[in-house]
């Protein structure tokens, strides 16, 4: 056989591999590309987008996004949903911030713990984060009501418990070392983005490296076989709620220390940003047991830049509206594609 022949016949089997190759290269780290694309366009668009000010205005602002997703994504992947981040953002928002008030301010429902440390405070609005998300998980594994149902329960049930405790109005004074947690920053580096990091490194471990990441990823991928394994599909589940109400907990905490101000309306909407930014990310809203962290942090920061890019070239809030809700509808359409295909 000749050299010529020999060629001819082995380009068949190399040319599958490529492609194949190639389709599991996009598949894996497309968002990444789509991420670097956006960056790009956006620099095109206002050259005022490439300047360090603005890109760590950026980070920032979409580090309360980002806290809040990282939770959003456990209970996505165990097949659940989580509808009332925003609502716990605003219970511990205001809740942490009655907790640390300076000066003469009003005093809310307890006036003996007012000024209280911040360490008290971060547990204080944690714990209410993690308290919501332990009442979440409690419902869908024993009464085993849908997640949409029992999430969307306290969703209301936490927004009128942030304005019965705060009657409605904003807690302000707050004390310098507790904003230090929104406003400052540490060798040049926003405090909100190091907590954004730090606790990214720490859920992804959680998720990817621990026995219970892997027993998440099994009652997301299917519940009936991780059961009859023996997985106790109930206490991961409250685990899970759990952990993403502190996140949701931790993210009030940073917005009202960025703002200053505990305020029961604060995170409105954040819900469903979050779960935008773990769609966008990869994480499967059809099919459980799909996503990961590091693409949930790029679907945030995704969100960030496209927010920004279109403030900097004026574009109507409510067109930002649409365009975000286009984008998360068409994440998900791409999404059932997908899993399809893999069947």
């Amino acid at each position: 056989m000749t050299t010529a022949e020999q060629t001819t016949k082995a380009a068949p089997e190399t040319g599958p591999f490529n492609v194949g190759a190639l389709r599991h290269v996009l598949s894996r780290y497309g968002i990444f590309f789509i991420f670097g694309g956006m960056v790009i366009l956006a620099s095109l668009l206002s050259p005022a987008f490439f300047t360090l000010t603005n890109i760590t205005n950026v980070v920032r602002q979409m580090s309360i996004i980002g806290l809040i997703a990282l939770g959003v994504t456990g209970v996505i992947v165990s097949g659940g949903i989580d509808l009332s981040s925003g609502s716990v953002v605003g219970l511990a928002a205001v809740v942490a911030a009655s907790l640390v008030q300076a000066g003469s301010g009003p005093r809310v429902l307890y006036p003996g713990i007012a000024g209280s440390p911040v360490i008290l405070a971060v547990i204080g609005g944690c714990g209410v984060g993690a308290l919501a998300g332990l009442v979440n998980g409690s419902l869908v594994a024993k009464t085993h009501i849908p997640p949409f149902i029992a999430t969307l329960g306290m969703y209301t049930a936490a927004r009128g418990a942030a304005m019965l405790y705060t009657s409605g109005r904003p807690l302000s004074q707050l004390s310098d070392s507790y904003n230090f947690i929104g406003q400052g920053d540490v060798a040049g580096v926003p405090v909100p983005i190091l907590l954004l990091v730090g606790t990214a490194l720490v859920t992804h471990v959680l998720y990817s490296r621990t026995k219970f990441g892997k027993y998440i990823y099994a009652i997301g991928g299917n519940e009936q076989a991780a059961r009859v394994s023996g997985i106790a599909v109930g206490r991961y589940k409250i685990l899970i709620y759990t952990y993403a109400g502190a996140l949701s907990g931790l993210a009030g905490l940073v917005i009202s220390s960025r703002i200053g101000s505990g305020q029961p309306g604060l995170g409105v909407g954040y819900e469903l940003d979050a779960i935008a930014a773990a769609v966008i990310g990869g994480t499967s809203l059809s099919a459980g047991g799909i996503g990961s962290i590091p693409g949930t942090v790029v679907g945030a920061l995704i969100i960030g830049v496209l927010n920004n890019t279109l403030d900097l070239v004026n574009v109507s809030a409510y067109w930002q509206q649409i365009i975000k809700g286009l984008i998360i509808v068409g994440a998900v359409v791409l999404d059932q594609r997908k899993n399809r295909g893999d069947r």
